[in-house]
């Protein structure tokens, strides 16, 4: 009995230490994007900045799918608690799809941006645009390590690592997913707002 107790107390250091390490992260990722937003809004009283300027419609449509991706995560991990490895792994696939289906909208955001006849880089670009451009590969690359934990995720619920109550993996992943759409629901809103 004592050495299940000792097993029960690592197990929970574990996951407290797993925890933190991702809270630290996600507050230097925090930085990160106070920073870029803070150099955008002390760039407005530059000369090229563009007050007229829209975000493109499939900025929009991001914001939905990234939405909708953090309700399937919640509820992927909902059912490994419930013990449904079925509808977990529908969910995880779920999410994984709508987040490749973020970064493309993003992409096509980019195309939309270019096609209104203003560009990122070089001669033609602007102040606003380009930062429009570097805060959201900032995001997309951040978001691909979301993508990559949450493949490990799918990897480990394949090999039946998690169950009822051995959800640390999906916990995590699904910490730092939520944290990502939290970051870009701000942007959007910051971008769309912030003329």
């Amino acid at each position: 009995m004592e050495n299940r107790m000792t097993f029960e107390e690592e197990q929970e250091r574990k996951e407290k230490t797993y925890k933190l390490l991702l809270w630290f992260a996600m507050i230097s990722i925090c930085m990160i994007f106070a920073g870029l937003t803070s150099a955008y809004v002390v760039s407005k009283s530059r000369p090229d900045w563009l007050k007229d300027f829209h975000l493109p419609i499939a900025f929009l449509s991001s914001t939905i799918a990234m939405l909708l991706s953090s309700f399937t995560f919640y509820s992927a991990l909902q059912t490994m608690k419930k013990g449904n490895r079925n509808q977990t792994t529908i969910l995880l696939f779920f999410t994984l799809a709508l987040g490749i289906a973020f970064i493309a909208l993003q992409l096509k955001g980019f195309g939309q941006v270019i096609e209104n006849g203003y560009f990122f880089t070089g001669s033609e670009s602007n102040v606003t645009t380009s930062f429009l451009y570097i805060t959201v590969l900032v995001h997309i690359a951040h978001l691909l390590g979301g993508i990559i934990s949450l493949l490990i995720v799918i990897y480990n619920h394949y090999k039946q690592k998690y169950n009822s109550t051995q959800t640390l993996g999906i916990e995590l992943s699904a910490m730092y997913w939520h944290f990502m759409d939290f970051i870009w629901v701000y942007l959007f809103l910051f971008f769309y707002f912030f003329k």
